[in-house]
């Protein structure tokens, strides 16, 4: 970020000086008026001696004046002028001072932080806005791209199924896409978990292995379960979120044939949950952007997702009072390990 000396406000600066000013010539005429009235002085030179000192200490008082008003007016002047830049949308300032008191440097640091901070969420929403409308984009042309193929008298049976097939697929896409962004948006706002109940943990995650058939069957994955009987006191609804987005995703990358490990146990008092595939696995770069909305990892599997599954993961998991960590490493797969408290 540049470094910014922000010019003072010199109206300010000149109106306190002119007040004061003012002031001193009223002090230095009530002073004379008094002292010549006070001991009868009628000596012209004894009244110009006393008028002369008056005015010396009317000038004096009028410097440590302007001298106060660079140490204690300007900071604050500067700090207007800050304000009214934040005001306009340009954060893009750091506000310096050099002097001796404290509070004026700690309100400073605090301003600065104010700043960056200010421009970190102004910079995130403009990302979330850019990664939305390309999000939606993708699919509503692929929707209409095939849909003008459909006007095509000269189609066979065969294209035509082919064409309706990936409207439906685009538009199971941007269907989720929405889903997942209305329940991250709100789980976003809460604090904590809600209708927390008891339920089967290890019969929840076979339910959920059962509903995914569809897509670890055709590729003959070698499923290695273990998942022994586990009561467990949460949102029986978000945890079925969790699995599904973690099980899918391990599914998706997994080569034909390749062992899938599902683990589940009770450790301290605490639940661990962990997937295993043995895919392409990532990049110490591509772990730590995992969890952020819209990030996917792999571009040639951009169609197959949304990105919101993860930073889902890792919000209903943080509402939980548990961690969602991964580790993986290029050609030697990836585990997900979801850690939660029992109770």
């Amino acid at each position: 970020m540049a470094k910014v000396r922000l010019r003072s406000n010199r109206r300010t600066r000149w109106l306190f000086l002119s007040c004061v000013i003012i002031l001193s010539a009223a002090a230095v005429a009530t002073l004379v008026a008094v002292l010549l009235f006070a001991f009868d002085i009628t000596d012209s030179t004894t009244a110009v001696v006393i008028l002369c000192v008056a005015v010396a200490i009317a000038a004096v008082a009028a410097l440590l004046s302007l001298i106060m008003s660079r140490v204690v007016l300007a900071p604050v002047a500067r700090l207007s002028e800050a304000s009214r830049q934040i005001a306009r949308g340009d954060f893009d300032l750091n506000l310096t001072y050099d002097g001796a008191i404290e509070e004026y440097r700690d309100t400073y640091q605090s301003f600065n932080t104010m700043a960056r901070e200010l421009s970190t969420i102004e910079t995130l929403r403009s990302d979330f806005i850019a990664n939305v409308s390309h999000e939606f984009k993708t699919p509503l042309t692929t929707i209409e791209g095939y849909a003008m193929l459909l006007q095509d008298h000269e189609l066979s049976a065969e294209e035509r199924t082919d064409c309706v097939q990936r409207i439906m697929d685009s538009a199971g896409r941007l269907s989720a896409l929405v889903s997942n962004m209305l329940m991250l948006s709100k789980l976003e706002q809460q604090t904590t978990a809600v209708e927390k109940a008891p339920f089967w943990l290890d019969e929840q995650i076979r339910q959920v292995l059962v509903g995914l058939e569809p897509l670890w069957g055709p590729k003959d994955l070698q499923l290695e379960v273990d998942l022994p009987p586990l009561k467990f006191n949460g949102s029986e609804n978000l945890m079925y979120h969790v699995w599904s987005n973690l099980l899918s995703n391990a599914i998706k990358f997994s080569p034909g044939g390749a062992p899938l490990t599902v683990t589940l146990r009770e450790q301290g008092g605490r639940v661990v949950f962990a997937v295993t595939d043995r895919g392409p696995g990532m990049t110490a770069d591509v772990q730590r952007h995992i969890f952020d909305k819209f990030y996917q990892g792999d571009p040639s599997r951009k169609q197959e997702g949304t990105g919101l599954g993860l930073p889902l993961v890792k919000r209903i998991v943080q509402l939980c009072g548990g961690t969602v960590a991964v580790k993986s490493a290029p050609g030697q797969g990836s585990t997900f390990t979801v850690t939660l408290p029992k109770n």
